[in-house]
């Protein structure tokens, strides 16, 4: 797949707006955009032509090596991601290939990496969303956050709030995320597989 060098990356955070949604599991995608953006000294603000918020700026080690990115938390519900993603990639002239998603993924356990190109959407509504409106051709940073204990539901899971026990080491698992998303931008897919998917 050929992609221009240095054409930017957008990096998504998926998750839902709102203070009530901002600790839930499903949101540990926003968590991980928001530490990208910290550590590229930018804040997020409201896209003119998108339902997003966005950060411009770069990634890797000053010099040639150091990557363009627009980090993205899109401001629809989860479901709707994808037109605000596909807005945004128009607008930036982002090829399919440098867009990244950071999501919640159920079916690893808690706290442990997958980093992907392509593939199903997997019950995920954000993936769904996304990949109806663009096609499943773009990478996924997968943070697991294992399966609902018992028989509570899905939606229930997903909708509450990391556990304290798990809250004990949520920092720590979003750091290397962000760590894995850093990777793969300025070092390439294979990098960070060998490096991530513990």
């Amino acid at each position: 797949m050929t992609t221009d060098a240095g054409a930017p990356w957008l990096i998504v955070g998926l998750g839902n707006p709102g203070p009530e949604y901002a600790m839930n599991r499903h949101n540990v995608g926003f968590m991980v955009a928001d530490l990208l953006a910290e550590r590229i000294g930018g804040r997020f603000r409201r896209a003119s032509k998108a339902q997003a918020q966005v950060v411009e700026g770069r990634i890797g080690p000053p010099g040639p090596a150091s990557r363009r990115v627009v980090l993205a938390k899109p401001m629809s519900y989860m479901n709707l991601s994808g037109g605000p993603v596909n807005a945004l990639r128009d607008f930036y002239k982002v090829p399919l290939a440098h867009v990244v998603a950071v999501h919640d993924e159920l079916d690893i356990g808690y706290g442990t990496l997958r980093v992907k190109l392509g593939g199903g959407d997997n019950g995920h509504n954000g993936l769904k969303s996304m990949t109806k409106a663009m096609g499943p051709d773009y990478h996924r940073v997968r943070f697991g956050i294992g399966r609902p204990p018992g028989r509570m539901q899905v939606a229930d899971f997903v909708l509450k709030d990391f556990s304290a026990a798990e809250r004990k080491e949520l920092d720590y698992f979003v750091d290397r995320a962000a760590d894995a998303v850093e990777c793969l931008v300025t070092e390439g897919l294979e990098r960070a597989q060998s490096s991530y998917n513990s």
